[in-house]
């Protein structure tokens, strides 16, 4: 693994416009940066990124299995009392995912250590599974990397199969978002392009506008019934609607399926830890209340069992500043201190994505700090010839 300098081409913000990836910037920072790009040999991928994904991806399953019939598990990750069996009702029908993506911290020495697993509703899907691999093709074309030079992504090809997999007789399918947040929207418009591809018949709602009929259905703004629905928005929030009564009665076929709020959970990295001690994959961790914490020392890691973009990352005995979006009041985890490999003061963190039950790609975001915040940015990848 080592990163690159490149030139980026002269065009690429007209190309990303193109396609709809139009956060290319956030905030007047760029997000995209190609400028750089990490390269990996085959053998890191296949040696070590697409098993971790693929054998963590397991114990994670095995992990829903047991805390779906577990009151105490479930009462532990912050699962409010009266959904949990409505969560592992949904386990106990098979209900399907769609996809996920480990967070790992990598430098092609070491075996991939795991950060968190965003199971529920990840972002940067758009542009790791199509900009990227436009990115590759037309430095092919130009010559600027040799050819043979391949990516590890089959992205955008597995969620259209998955689509395909979910819904062979196709059908009509409500997607859901904030209509308001530019990258989730575009994120949405994705996967209603990848689902229209797949034979379905997509129709966005925004998140604000999903009512509830008299029925107890959940409705569009049209009043359109809601009967499958993927919603780019976490099932912890979801659960402490005021609609939330009504979300074991309403009967959507719901992507993410309410399980994934076992797995949308901090939590999950002390119990993975406590069934597999030691797994060359796994970071040590505990819960904040744990006395066998201690064992982490004065230097450690603080992670609300809820936050997103690196907010409210606590690196204890470190300088690191904490980026406070006040996540916390359910609880909190401590993790072992193992940062992201320093290239030249770039910090990147690995994204492993998993389609149904098989990896299907990586995309890279680097920070100039430990803990990657919402600023850091999309670097593009390559398999070197």
């Amino acid at each position: 693994m080592r990163r690159l300098e490149l030139t980026p081409r002269a065009n690429w913000q007209a190309k990303a416009d193109a396609i709809g990836f139009v956060y290319h910037h956030t905030d007047g920072q760029a997000y995209w940066d190609e400028a750089a790009a990490y390269a990996f040999t085959l053998a890191e991928v296949e040696g070590d990124l697409e098993p971790a994904a693929e054998e963590l991806h397991e114990l994670c399953l095995d992990l829903v299995d047991e805390a779906a019939g577990s009151e105490a598990l479930m009462t532990r990750l912050a699962i409010p009392p009266e959904h949990q069996d409505f969560i592992a009702a949904s386990w106990r029908a098979k209900a399907p995912s769609l996809y996920g993506r480990f967070d790992f911290g990598y430098d092609g020495v070491s075996k991939p250590k795991l950060y968190e697993y965003n199971a529920d509703t990840p972002t940067s899907v758009f542009e790791a599974a199509t900009f990227q691999w436009l990115w590759l093709e037309d430095l092919l074309a130009s010559g600027a990397l040799p050819a043979g030079t391949d990516q590890f992504n089959s992205l955008f090809e597995a969620l259209r199969d998955r689509f395909r997999a979910l819904f062979p007789t196709g059908g009509f399918v409500h997607f859901a978002s904030d209509a308001r947040a530019v990258e989730d929207r575009q994120t949405v418009r994705f996967f209603e392009d990848l689902a229209r591809q797949a034979g379905l018949d997509p129709k966005f709602v925004a998140i604000d506008q999903i009512g509830v009929n008299a029925e107890g259905l959940f409705v569009d703004a049209d009043n359109l019934v809601l009967q499958a629905a993927f919603k780019l928005y976490p099932w912890e929030f979801m659960l402490r609607e005021p609609y939330a009564v009504h979300l074991k009665t309403a009967g959507v076929r719901w992507m993410e399926p309410a399980w994934k709020a076992i797995l949308s959970n901090k939590g999950i990295l002390p119990l993975l830890w406590e069934r597999h001690p030691g797994h060359p994959n796994l970071l040590e961790a505990y819960f904040e209340d744990d006395p066998r914490a201690s064992a982490l020392g004065p230097r450690h890691v603080r992670k609300p069992l809820f936050s997103r973009e690196g907010a409210n990352i606590e690196v204890v005995g470190g300088e690191e500043p904490i980026l406070d979006q006040g996540y916390g009041q359910e609880g909190a985890v401590l993790q072992a201190y193992h940062p992201p490999p320093d290239f030249a003061g770039k910090r990147p963190v690995i994204g492993a994505w998993i389609v149904g039950n098989q990896p299907a790609g990586i995309g890279v975001r680097e920070d100039d700090s430990i803990i990657t915040k919402n600023l850091a940015r999309f670097v593009p990848h390559l398999i070197e010839a």
